[in-house]
Formats: structure tokens, sequence, C-alpha cells
């Protein structure tokens, strides 16, 4: 499992487990619980890339968000 810290957004910590080029096991710590929980669940399975295409780049209140966060985190891991 790895962990990522987020920058300049609600949630505290991002967890997650890359399988064959697959997302998996998403927890983000903090944040809105109910639609971090949703995009969790709509994710598991998908391409790592996919992810990051979809989410990179996305703002909330004109800054970063927790998904462009976890788009990051990937792309770093």
């Amino acid at each position: 499992m790895t962990k990522y810290i987020p920058q300049d957004v609600c949630c505290k910590e991002i967890y997650f487990e890359v399988e064959t080029g697959l997302i998996k096991n998403v927890k983000f710590i903090g944040g809105c619980p109910g639609n971090l929980s949703a995009i969790s669940k709509l994710i598991e399975g998908m391409p790592v890339e996919e992810v990051i295409a979809k989410f990179k780049g996305n703002l909330c209140r004109n800054q970063t968000s927790c998904v462009d966060q976890l788009a990051r985190a990937l792309e770093e891991s």
C-alpha cells in the first residue's frame, strides 16, 4: 500500500495500491467522505493512466483538489 501526503487540500492522506497497472484499494483520509468514497469505488480496477488523465488538473476553489492530488501521487509512484 502506498501512502501519499497531499498538499493544500482537505484530505490529509491518500492510500492506494497498483497491481498490474490497475488501481486498487484507494482510501482518502479526511476531506469530503461521501464524494471521496464514491470516487474510490468508481475507479477501482481502472488503469492508472486513465485515472491520471481524468483527474489531473481538476481544481477545487481555483487550486488543486483531492483527485488532482491522487493523480499526482499515481504519477510519482
